[in-house]
């Protein structure tokens, strides 16, 4: 689950094509905002039930090379990813893991971690990106939907890119210097477990990738100063942990 650029070229002419690879894919059902009624939004809780949601926001404190970085996370606008995210921090995931992918040159782009096989410190970093969280409840990998919400929409949009929706809106959680989002293979429904910090604006990912959350501390001394190799040393829910739900049976 890499993020791979093309082509990156200076603003004004940017033509940027991002391939990240490496996950199969759930199959999920598809719905656009503007076909969100309540009686959608019923089934499609029902149809996501074995997911972890987040029906808030909470903040979590990821400290790196002994420093805090806190994120905001947004269960409000995209429940499932965030949830997914709150939930892979409570059960320490995330600890441990190392930051496989940084790329600031030509200009600032991601710093993206997240991948499990990464705390086998025997399996060098650049054969990293392709792994994923395994449930221990199914034993198998757990994969959630593409979850972007649209400005001025009811819900959000499941399963597909804005392009493939026919969405011309700008997404309610935009890719803003400081946003965290899901990496994922080719197929939008590939996100599992790694995510990257956005080291600049990069508008031309809204509506491909979901935004679960961003920076509110730490970006400037912390998250810019990543370097491939460097792990999270420990990840913790700090507030909103009681707006996590989790079906346990």
């Amino acid at each position: 689950m890499q993020i791979k650029i093309n082509q990156w070229l200076l603003p004004l002419f940017v033509v940027a094509t991002l391939l990240v690879t490496g996950c199969s894919a759930i199959s999920v059902p598809n719905m656009e905002a503007s076909t969100t009624t309540p009686s959608i939004q019923t089934e499609l809780a029902a149809k996501y039930n074995y997911l972890p949601k987040l029906n808030g926001k909470a903040i979590v404190v990821m400290t790196v090379n002994a420093s805090p970085i806190t994120i905001e996370v947004d269960g409000i606008n995209a429940p499932i990813t965030a949830g997914n995210f709150v939930d892979l921090v409570q059960k320490g995931v995330y600890d441990g893991l190392a930051f496989h992918r940084v790329v600031r040159e030509p200009q600032p782009f991601v710093v993206q971690g997240g991948d499990p096989q990464s705390k086998d410190l025997n399996i060098p970093l650049n054969n990293l990106g392709t792994g994923s969280f395994i449930d221990p409840k199914t034993s198998r990998e757990r994969y959630i939907p593409l979850e972007i919400k649209p400005q001025e929409a009811t819900g959000p949009v499941y399963s597909k890119t804005f392009e493939n929706a026919g969405i011309e809106q700008q997404p309610v959680l935009p890719h803003t210097r400081g946003a965290v989002a899901m990496a994922r293979s080719q197929p939008p429904d590939s996100a599992s477990s790694q995510f990257y910090f956005a080291l600049t604006d990069l508008p031309f990912l809204n509506g491909s990738y979901a935004v679960f959350g961003y920076v509110t501390q730490g970006m400037k001394e912390i998250v810019d100063q990543i370097e491939i190799g460097d792990r999270i040393e420990s990840a913790k829910v700090v507030q909103g942990l009681e707006n996590l739900t989790v079906i346990t049976n």
